[in-house]
């Protein structure tokens, strides 16, 4: 009964191996977080992926000029940046027969290539070149199917319209279609790409990713020994992040100048005031986006440390606690008086 209760323990996890396998596999969602952060930081002033977003405007305005006709839509300037489509037919509703979109840089794909790359470098198990390689790959990928996705609105507005033409409801479909993918389409086939990706890695035999993993001579794992500084780096992080979202949210200056962009933006205007109000707003920007990235180099360099391997060639092991053997109960044990007194203990060996 002893060795079997004994055995049971050995078997237990302990809570603080609990807290390294959850810190081991919460990683992901951690790392995630930390990049919406930083993509909401970078996308915060308009037009901040500016080039990109021309040249997708460009390919897409030649595209679907090139399926549907060089009547379909025509490419123009939005913002000052030559990223605005618009669409023509008779159907669409309005004097013109027309229809105006723009890329901007929320709809420019790198938000989606962000996000796929972070799940694939945060993967364990696989190597580090396979892992820039499928970066790489599915981020070429993801640029495709944006280009897709943009192509597709021009039929699917003009499906709509044929069935309602000249009403403004007829678009109703495009919009839902935008709407759909921008929130749940990209989001899935990103989660199918990864997980295609990592099936295909799993099913390779354990001698390649043997060999795989000893050409790794350092990575990334969360740190293992903490300290004061390191506890202090987190707090430090925190305190930058609340610094910058009040840069925005509580500055009076930064609140107003949004406010007149957002009129700006909806009535098209490109006065003076909007102007000064875009200035002004990027400052904003600019100033959280330090205290941001400022916080998060302090931040990740409290939580993750990098790992080398030893002269061996082996991963250093992880700090283990050692089931002790009750040695103070043997001694005690050992140390105890006998029973009895000594002229009795005395008298019982003379007899022997």
């Amino acid at each position: 009964m002893a060795a079997s209760a004994s055995t049971k323990h050995n078997d237990d996890m302990s809570w603080s191996e609990v807290g390294q396998l959850g810190l081991q596999y919460g990683k992901i969602p951690l790392a995630l977080l930390a990049v919406e952060a930083l993509y909401w930081f970078i996308t915060q002033p308009s037009d901040t992926l500016a080039f990109i977003q021309v040249t997708e405007a460009y390919i897409w305005n030649e595209v679907t000029q090139l399926m549907f006709g060089e009547s379909a839509s025509v490419l123009s300037e939005h913002s000052g940046w030559m990223t605005r489509i618009d669409f023509y037919h008779e159907s669409f509703p309005g004097q013109f027969d027309s229809v105006g979109l723009y890329v901007s840089d929320e709809c420019a794909g790198i938000h989606e290539m962000i996000f796929v790359s972070t799940l694939v470098l945060m993967t364990d198990g696989v190597s580090q070149r396979q892992r820039f390689k499928a970066v790489g790959v599915m981020c070429a990928l993801v640029y495709v199917l944006n280009i897709v996705r943009l192509v597709a609105f021009y039929p699917i507005a003009v499906d709509g319209c044929l069935d309602n033409p000249n009403q403004a409801d007829c678009l109703n479909n495009m919009w839902e279609y935008h709407n759909f993918v921008y929130k749940w389409g990209f989001l899935i086939v990103l989660l199918l790409m990864w997980l295609v990706w990592f099936r295909y890695i799993g099913a390779s035999s354990r001698t390649l990713q043997a060999s795989q993993e000893k050409k790794e001579q350092w990575r990334i794992i969360f740190r293992r020994r903490w300290s004061k500084l390191h506890y202090g780096l987190l707090i430090t992080m925190v305190l930058f992040f609340v610094i910058s979202w009040m840069w925005i949210n509580a500055n009076a200056d930064a609140t107003n100048a949004k406010e007149v962009i957002d009129y700006c933006e909806f009535s098209e205007l490109t006065t003076g005031t909007c102007i000064e109000a875009q200035a002004n707003w990027d400052n904003a920007i600019q100033g959280a986006w330090s205290f941001a990235v400022l916080g998060l180099v302090l931040g990740t360099t409290g939580i993750y440390e990098i790992e080398r391997k030893d002269a061996s060639g082996e991963w250093p092991e992880r700090p283990t606690k050692k089931v002790e053997e009750p040695t103070q109960a043997i001694e005690t044990k050992s140390k105890e008086k006998p029973k009895g007194s000594w002229r009795s203990r005395s008298n019982s060996s003379e007899e022997e």
